[in-house]
């Protein structure tokens, strides 16, 4: 049916490895980079190539983001159309109301969501967290390791505490961040927050 493996994000993740390489002769080795916002992937690198990402056909798959579910079982497509579901409700369903909004029922945006007390708002910052520590274990696997992981994107570049809780899950990884460069680098661009 000509139906392909697109993949999104690619002028970020370029511009990223760019960035990398210009830096860091490690990112030639084992790279996994997050572009983490109201859209989230993930990509993996070696050699400064992509070798594969969460990525699909269309900007739905792999991570849940904002307002989009990401990856999802698809018997739940056909158990919402057995339910009397049409096209344009799934679509907007999927597209519209899915994610961290799905999730919590109050908002999309990840600053809102960590301003609220409400236990719907930290189960969603906490899954999202858990999405992104899940993907980046297939990721990394398919590369054998991890030598850099980069951070990008709105919630990538500004959320200290996504950053500490992905990469405390990842210290299996060889992954230890510095607490003081973590909280430093929100709004400063390209900065390393790894421990010595």
């Amino acid at each position: 049916q000509g139906i392909k493996r697109y993949g999104f994000h690619g002028l970020s993740y370029h511009f990223v490895m760019d960035t990398l390489l210009e830096r860091s002769a490690t990112a030639r080795g084992r790279t996994l980079m997050a572009h983490l916002g109201n859209g989230a992937s993930l990509c993996a690198a070696r050699g400064g190539r992509s070798v594969a990402t969460t990525m699909g056909f269309s900007a739905l798959d792999g991570l849940m983001m904002g307002t989009r579910s990401g990856a999802l079982d698809p018997g739940v497509l056909l158990y919402l159309m057995e339910q009397g579901w049409g096209h344009d409700a799934i679509q907007k369903l999927l597209y519209k109301q899915s994610g961290l909004l799905g999730v919590s029922g109050e908002s999309a945006d990840m600053r809102t969501l960590r301003a609220s007390s409400s236990d719907a708002a930290r189960f969603a910052t906490d899954l999202f967290a858990h999405r992104v520590v899940r993907e980046v274990g297939a990721l990394s696997a398919c590369i054998g390791g991890l030598d850099v992981l980069a951070f990008s994107g709105g919630i990538g570049e500004n959320d200290a505490l996504l950053r500490a809780q992905v990469c405390q899950k990842l210290a299996y990884l060889g992954v230890r961040v510095d607490e003081v460069r973590n909280q430093s680098s929100d709004h400063q661009g390209a900065r390393p927050i790894h421990a010595a």
